[in-house]
């Protein structure tokens, strides 16, 4: 029987925007990685999720084979919006007013995906308002600090060294704040704005949230969410393959990295028997 190591990461959710309102940081999208995945020589079809649109939308799921990783949760805002938005890892609390009615919950992370965004409280001053970060691979995202208006930082993502070099993946949108925006969680987490600047979008390929963002009638966006991955790593003396957006080898094992969907197909590595002549 032959395994390969699979590293599926899916798109990150956007953050949320609005007037007033204080939106929160997008949760990172799902982060799975198995280590002996089962392989045989076969076409594999391999998705590649796109992250969730500024102010819009949830990241969309990554897939190889079994291994579903689930998008990341759109930032939340006000309840016109919707409430918190789950997902691999789920959006943070959008900011309300002095109504508690005004108020957004966190989005929920998929267990052994991803974790919780971060929660946030009323305040009728504008400027004290603050959201929730978006959860990451491996923390909930930061609680918006709504007594001194700052919003809560992205939670961190999780560092992978499949191809051989360590490379961290998943990490949650900040949040917006009326006086401090939140910082992007490590792993490609984008960075909350408010006054006229847009916030910044999560990393493409690393399955990043996008940053939160307080518009209060002065422009700008919410950040989008960042692209996922697919990373297939097989043992190279067993397989050939084609397909994917760029290969290399580390020790004993050929990795192939989806960058974009598309179909892994492994062959039997192909020996080569000489011929011995006989005079």
């Amino acid at each position: 029987m032959s395994t390969a190591k699979i590293l599926c990461v899916a798109g990150g959710g956007s953050g949320s925007a609005g007037n007033n309102y204080i939106g929160g940081g997008g949760g990172a999208g799902g982060f799975i990685y198995n280590s002996a995945f089962t392989v045989t020589a076969q076409e594999y079809s391999v998705t590649v999720g796109d992250g969730g649109s500024a102010d819009v939308s949830s990241g969309s799921n990554s897939v190889f084979g079994t291994l579903t990783a689930i998008g990341g949760g759109l930032g939340n805002i006000s309840p016109d919006k919707g409430s918190g938005s789950d997902g691999g890892s789920g959006g943070g609390a959008g900011g309300g007013d002095s109504n508690p009615d005004n108020n957004t919950d966190p989005g929920e992370g998929t267990v052994g995906q991803g974790n919780d965004g971060g929660t946030t409280s009323n305040n009728a001053t504008l400027t004290l308002r603050a959201s929730g970060g978006g959860g990451g691979a491996s923390a909930v995202g930061g609680n918006g600090n709504y007594t001194n208006g700052i919003g809560g930082d992205g939670g961190d993502g999780t560092s992978n060294s499949i191809t051989g070099s360590a490379v961290t993946y998943a990490g949650g949108g900040g949040g917006a704040g009326g006086t401090t925006d939140g910082t992007g969680g490590a792993g490609g987490g984008g960075a909350g704005a408010h006054g006229t600047a847009t916030a910044t979008s999560g990393t493409a390929n690393t399955g990043g949230g996008g940053g939160g963002k307080m518009q209060n009638g002065s422009g700008g966006t919410s950040g989008a969410g960042g692209s996922g991955i697919v990373i297939v790593a097989y043992t190279t003396s067993e397989f050939n393959h084609t397909g994917g957006d760029d290969t290399g080898t580390n020790g004993t094992e050929t990795w192939v990295k989806f960058t974009s969907s598309g179909t892994l197909t492994l062959t039997g590595a192909s020996t080569f028997v000489p011929t011995v002549m006989m005079f």
